[in-house]
């Protein structure tokens, strides 16, 4: 007969409901295609001294001109500071604005 042996159990390391972080304020607007500028650099400007040139209408566009011209791209999004009020009292957080 083999003695049985036990072992002891793992803590849980699952957070409780406590210690996670609340739900987003379905107020919020978070960014989205519609909140995205991009553009090709002015001629001149560089990375250090950035300045905005043509834009473009979306992303993969951007993508390609940039590769053909050996540039690089600027994404611009535009934020608003906007209060919220909160369980452990109000703050304030960034929407991002649709451009418009």
């Amino acid at each position: 007969m083999e003695a049985t042996k036990s072992t002891p159990e793992a803590p849980n390391t699952t957070p409780s409901a406590q210690t996670t972080r609340p739900a987003v304020s379905r107020r919020r607007r978070e960014m989205t295609s519609a909140s995205v500028r991009y553009f090709l650099p002015k001629p001149g400007s560089s990375l250090d001294k950035p300045e905005l040139g043509r834009e473009l209408t979306n992303e993969g566009e951007s993508l390609v001109e940039a590769f053909r011209n050996g540039q690089f791209m600027y994404t611009l999004v535009a934020w608003k500071a906007v209060p919220e009020l909160a369980e452990d009292g109000p703050r304030i957080i960034k929407q991002a604005m649709d451009r418009s």
